[in-house]
């Protein structure tokens, strides 16, 4: 009964007119990135960061979420009427997407891919709601040698399921770590690595930094790659699938739903490992896997699923532990830091009106991201044939007014401009920025609860080993690293990456 009780708190503040306005603009923000080839969740949520500022933090925070899932909807779009990923979750529904779409079923796939997403986003949000107190209640138990434990678990967790080179993403959080050094020592109150610059004694504008590696890098990188984009104009006829579709979906969309509730939990998951599981597992037990890449519904169905369930259950970790588990989780951090709000289990006691809010507003989102998705297909369609050149002007413009508002100092976006040409460098050199932004959020939080330990058991490392729960994290942990080191799981991990 106190689950129920806690919804209509949820639902009584997500229904407010403003909350209910700006889960609109999130959906509405979300199917349009998401549709548009090149841009994503990731470089938006960090250009619209400084504009969350000016929002209630409810507000704000139902919007950056409602970009989030409605990314993994408007990918779609763009994958089966384009064969071009509007997000990178949406890769694989291209394989088998765009072939339906050759074969005149256009409007079967696309309404598979957003019903599909609709349910497994209404099973994902049910089992956020389910699951998030009881791990609130244990992270309630959790000291500062728990909590150091459970962010190096993080990390490693992000490095296991990064994808691309292992020695590259243990790299770019290692750097991560050290960025997020830079600023005033907490206990002694001197400024560390500022080099005499005023502007860096308050460390590193998180900020700056997001929107330099995700928004500028990523608009350098399509500014330079050739527009070739055709648009499937066919007229879409039967939107809906037939009874033979729907049974097929059926079971793709339950196995993808629970493949993306999974892995959305674990941390370095997420949309994309959850689309790519998906669809690996769907041709492995399909009884004509060859059928797959010609135009198999299971092929959209799955992967469709589950990237919306992984991006919904991703906010467990986030709000139970206040630990991110993938870039637009840091971005999240981010937004509540400017807020004031500390993430963690202490955000459903201080902040109940937030934290059900937002969880009652993911219900919301999904019905709107159904309205959204499937009657306004020939105003996406219409959209694709917008000229970048026209849009990235305006958008850095946006970025850059963003930036300046935060701090009011012309130094932030000298700061983002430096990261967007370092992510650009990151990029070519096939460097994920995932991990580095994990690392600057994780690291001034580990710094702290390690000195904090260190503090309370008067100086003795032990602290670590002797506390049960803090040894079994760190344990899971070496286990995760020697796993991963073998040669033949690494083989493995690669190959989930790449579908032949």
């Amino acid at each position: 009964m106190e689950l129920f009780d806690h919804l209509a708190l949820g639902f009584s503040t997500a229904l407010s007119f403003q909350n209910i306005i700006y889960a609109f603009l999130g959906a509405l923000i979300g199917t349009l990135v998401g549709v548009l080839p090149g841009l994503g969740p990731v470089p938006t949520i960090a250009m619209l960061l400084p504009i969350t500022y000016a929002l209630p933090p409810i507000a704000g925070l139902i919007m950056l979420a409602g970009i989030y899932y409605g990314a993994q909807y408007g990918g779609s779009t763009t994958a089966i009427l384009v064969n071009l990923p509007g997000e990178t979750s949406a890769v694989v529904t291209c394989l088998d997407g765009y072939q339906m779409a050759r074969r005149g079923r256009a409007g079967q796939a696309l309404s598979i891919a957003a019903l599909g997403s609709f349910f497994a986003g209404c099973v994902a949000t049910i089992l956020l709601a389910a699951f998030a107190p009881p791990l609130a209640e244990v992270a309630f138990q959790f000291g500062p040698a728990e909590y150091f434990s459970l962010m190096v678990l993080g990390l490693v967790g992000a490095v296991v399921l990064a994808s691309g080179s292992l020695v590259k993403a243990i790299c770019m959080i290692l750097l991560g770590l050290l960025l997020g050094m830079v600023g005033t020592d907490v206990n002694s109150g001197v400024a560390r690595f500022s080099f005499g610059i005023p502007e860096l004694t308050d460390g590193i504008d998180f900020a700056a930094v997001a929107m330099g590696v995700f928004g500028f890098s990523e608009i350098m990188n399509n500014v330079q790659q050739k527009e070739e984009r055709e648009v499937f104009l066919d007229k879409i006829s039967h939107l809906y699938p037939d009874w033979d579709d729907i049974k097929a979906a059926t079971g793709p969309v339950l196995r993808g739903t629970a493949i993306g509730s999974a892995l959305g939990i674990l941390p370095g998951g997420g949309a994309v490992m959850a689309s790519f599981a998906s669809y690996t597992i769907e041709k492995k037990i399909a009884k004509h896997p060859e059928l797959f890449g010609t135009g198999a519904i299971q092929g959209v169905a799955g992967p469709e699923s589950a990237n919306n369930a992984a991006s919904q259950t991703s906010f467990i970790p986030l709000l139970t532990l206040g630990i991110p588990g993938n870039a637009v989780m840091a971005l999240m951090v981010g937004a509540m830091t400017i807020h004031n709000i500390q993430p963690g289990p202490q955000v459903m006691t201080a902040n109940p009106e937030l934290f059900w809010g937002l969880i009652a507003s993911m219900w919301i989102g999904n019905l709107m991201l159904v309205i959204l998705n499937l009657p306004l297909i020939g105003l996406w369609v219409k959209l694709l044939k917008v000229p970048y050149r026209i849009l990235y002007p305006a958008i850095l413009m946006i970025c850059s007014i963003g930036v300046y508002t935060l701090n009011y100092n012309v130094f932030d976006i000298w700061m983002t401009a430096f990261f967007g040409f370092v992510g650009y460098v990151w990029s070519k050199l096939k460097c994920e920025g995932a991990p580095l932004l994990l690392g600057l959020v994780l690291g001034p939080m580990m710094e702290e609860n390690f000195r904090r330990a260190l503090l309370l058991s008067r100086g003795e490392f032990s602290t670590f080993v002797t506390r049960p729960l803090s040894l079994s994290l760190l344990i899971i942990a070496a286990i995760l690293v020697l796993i991963v080191a073998s040669p033949s799981i690494r083989k493995k991990r690669e190959e989930t990456f790449v579908e032949d």
